[in-house]
């Protein structure tokens, strides 16, 4: 990824409407989501979300196909995964086997709060 690329992807996810819309589909997986389900889930207008979803797939985060008359949107995770790796190529001062997934360095909802 070239750092043009990564600077379109963040500006693109930098407000808040359309970080929602792209953590939507991530959630939805490949298939994606209809444009009037994303806009119900996220009570936006549709010529709002219209407006978002040029700003995301001009950055290449997200692709549209027609089912009927219906526009499903799905989440590039290409590009995701290419942003992730572009902004931690050189992670922890070249010693990556110091970095942990950004999954894996979640805290587990099921674990409980140790007391000090």
């Amino acid at each position: 990824m070239e750092q043009s690329d990564a600077v379109a992807a963040l500006a693109a996810l930098a407000q808040d409407n359309r970080l929602g819309v792209y953590r939507l589909l991530v959630q939805a997986g490949p298939d994606g989501l209809s444009a009037g389900a994303i806009a119900d889930t996220l009570e936006l207008a549709p010529n709002t979300l219209t407006f978002h979803f040029d700003r995301l797939r001009a950055a290449g985060l997200v692709t549209v196909r027609r089912d009927g008359r219906s526009m499903i949107y799905a989440a590039r995770f290409e590009t995701m995964n290419a942003l992730v790796a572009y902004l931690t190529d050189n992670c922890c001062g070249g010693a990556p086997e110091q970095c942990a997934p950004v999954a894996a360095c979640k805290p587990s909802a099921k674990r409980s709060k140790q007391t000090v």
